[in-house]
C-alpha cells in the first residue's frame, strides 16, 4: 500500500515537472490515458503561468503608466517654476517735478525718469544707438509701476527713491539660463553689450531675482514679464460660480423627480437615454448652443462669465443628474418603508430622510462636474472668451477670459518667455483640479453613512 502510494506521489511529481517544462502545444499532446489528478494538475500549472503572466503584464501597465505621468509633471514643473521668480533692477528714480505736473499725474512722461537713471547707472554708454539697447534692459512696465505710486502719493515729488523695478524678458531669460551666452551674437536676441552691462549690473547688487507677485496680481499682457493670471482666475471663478448657481439645483430636482417620483413609462425612459446621452456629447456642441441661443438670439453680453457659465452648467447637468441619481438608488429601501411607516408623506419621505443621506454622493459629483467645467476651453472659444482682456473683471458681465484658454493663448505665443508663464499657469489649474478633487472624496468619507 505504501509502494503504491509512493509510485502516484512520484507519478503526480513527474507530470508536474513535465507541466512546467512544456509549451502548450505539448501539453495538448498528453496521453489520454492520464489520470485525473494528473490532469487536474496540469490545468493548475496552465493556469498558474496565465495569472502569473497577467499580473507582469498588469504590473508593467501600471508601472509604464506612472512613468509617463511623472515625466509630464516633471516636464511642466520644470518649466513652470522659473515663472515665479522675477528679475528686478534697481534704480534710484528721481520724481522731477519739472517732468510730473501735479494737474496731470496720470498723463506725465514716467519713461523719462526710468531713462535718465539708467543713464546715471552707466554714464559710460553715450551713443544714441547704445542707450536705446540700454533702455530695454527695463522693462515698459516700470512706467506704469512708477505712475501708480506717484498718483496714490503725491508726496514723492521732488524726492530721490532707490526701487526695484521689473527687467525686461531677456535680462529675466539670461538671468534664468533661458538664454546661452556662449552663442554668437547673431544666433542669440541679446547683443554682447547689453550682456556685459547686466554683468556689470550683477556685480553692482542691481539685478536680483525676486518672487513674481505680478504672476498672481496683474492681468494678461503683452509683455511676458508683467503677464499674470489674476483675470483669467477671477474669469474662472466667477464662471464657476454661475455653473453652481444653475446647474445644482436643476440638476439635483431632476433627479429626485426621475428617481422618486416619475412614472416609470417610455417617457421617462426617453429622457434617462437623451441624459445619458448629452453626457457623451462633445463640449463644443454645447458652445455652439450657446454662440446660437444665448448670444445671438438673447443678445446675452459678449465674453461674460455670465454667459459661460450658462453654456458649462448645460455640459455639467448631466454629470451632476446621473451621479446624482446614483447617490439616491445607494439609499436602502427601508429608510423609506420606515418613513412611511410611521405616518411620513411621500413628499416628506424624500426630503427629510432619503435627500439628506444621498447628499454627500450628489455633492462629490457636483464638485467632480465643476472639476470638468473648470478645465474646459472648446465651449468656451465658441463664445468669445479667447479675447485678449487685460482688465480684472469685476461683475458676471464684464469681458473676462478663464485659465484655460488664458494658457492657450500663452502657449501660442511667439515669446520664449511665455513659455515658462504657460507651464506656471497650467501649475496653478493643475492645483485648483486636485484640490476640488481632494474636497470631493473628503466629502464623501466624511458624510458617507454605512447601512
Amino acid at each position: 500500500m505504501v509502494s503504491i502510494q509512493g509510485r502516484k506521489k512520484k507519478s503526480v511529481q513527474q507530470w508536474k515537472y513535465m507541466s512546467d517544462n512544456m509549451s502548450d502545444t505539448e501539453e495538448k499532446k498528453v496521453p489520454t490515458r492520464a489520470s485525473a489528478m494528473e490532469r487536474v494538475q496540469l490545468g493548475l500549472a496552465k493556469r498558474r503561468r496565465k495569472e502569473e503572466r497577467f499580473r507582469k503584464l498588469s504590473f508593467s501597465a501600471v508601472i509604464l503608466s506612472l512613468s509617463f505621468l511623472v515625466l509630464l509633471f516633471a516636464s511642466i514643473i520644470s518649466n513652470g517654476w522659473p515663472a515665479f521668480q522675477r528679475t528686478d533692477i534697481l534704480l534710484d528714480i528721481h520724481f522731477d517735478s519739472e517732468v510730473l505736473d501735479v494737474d496731470s499725474l496720470v498723463k506725465a512722461n514716467y519713461g523719462k525718469l526710468v531713462k535718465q537713471s539708467m543713464r546715471e547707472l552707466l554714464p559710460d554708454v553715450t551713443s544714441r544707438h547704445n542707450k536705446r539697447e540700454m533702455y530695454r534692459l527695463v522693462s515698459s512696465g516700470a512706467s506704469y509701476e512708477l505712475q501708480k505710486m506717484v498718483v496714490a502719493d503725491p508726496t514723492l515729488i521732488g524726492k530721490t527713491v532707490s526701487l526695484w523695478l521689473p527687467a525686461d524678458d531677456l535680462p529675466d531669460m539670461l538671468m534664468k539660463g533661458k538664454i546661452n551666452r556662449n552663442l554668437p551674437e547673431t544666433e542669440r536676441p541679446i547683443s554682447d553689450k547689453q550682456i556685459q552691462w547686466i554683468d556689470q549690473l550683477i556685480a553692482q547688487g542691481r539685478l536680483e531675482q525676486h518672487f513674481n507677485t505680478t504672476f498672481f496680481q496683474a492681468g494678461d499682457s503683452r509683455e511676458p514679464e508683467l503677464a499674470g493670471i489674476r483675470g483669467a482666475l477671477t474669469g474662472s471663478m466667477l464662471t464657476l460660480f454661475v455653473t453652481l448657481l444653475l446647474s445644482f439645483p436643476v440638476a439635483v430636482a431632476a433627479a429626485v423627480y426621475l428617481e422618486e417620483f416619475a412614472p416609470k413609462n417610455r417617457w421617462t425612459d426617453l429622457v434617462e437615454v437623451n441624459i445619458n446621452n448629452l453626457a457623451a456629447v462633445p463640449s463644443i456642441v454645447f458652445g455652439l448652443l450657446g454662440l446660437a441661443v444665448f448670444l445671438n438670439f438673447f443678445g446675452m453680453p459678449r465674453s461674460s462669465p455670465l454667459v459661460g457659465g450658462v453654456v458649462l452648467s448645460l455640459m455639467t447637468l448631466p454629470t451632476i443628474i446621473i451621479a446624482s441619481r446614483a447617490s439616491l438608488k445607494a439609499v436602502p429601501p427601508s429608510i423609506r418603508e420606515a418613513a412611511l411607516g410611521v405616518g411620513a408623506s411621500k413628499m416628506q419621505t424624500v426630503f427629510h430622510h432619503v435627500i439628506p443621506l444621498a447628499m454627500p454622493g450628489m455633492m462629490t459629483g457636483t464638485i467632480i462636474g465643476l472639476s470638468q467645467a473648470l478645465g474646459e476651453t472648446a465651449p468656451l472659444l465658441m463664445i468669445g472668451m479667447v479675447a485678449f482682456i487685460v482688465d480684472i473683471p469685476g461683475s458676471m458681465t464684464d469681458p473676462s477670459t478663464v485659465l484655460p484658454v488664458q494658457i492657450f493663448l500663452w502657449a501660442d505665443s511667439p515669446e520664449r518667455a511665455f513659455v515658462e508663464r504657460t507651464s506656471a499657469a497650467i501649475l496653478v489649474l493643475l492645483m485648483f483640479l486636485i484640490s476640488m478633487n481632494g474636497l470631493a472624496i473628503y466629502l464623501r468619507r466624511k458624510f458617507e453613512q454605512r447601512w
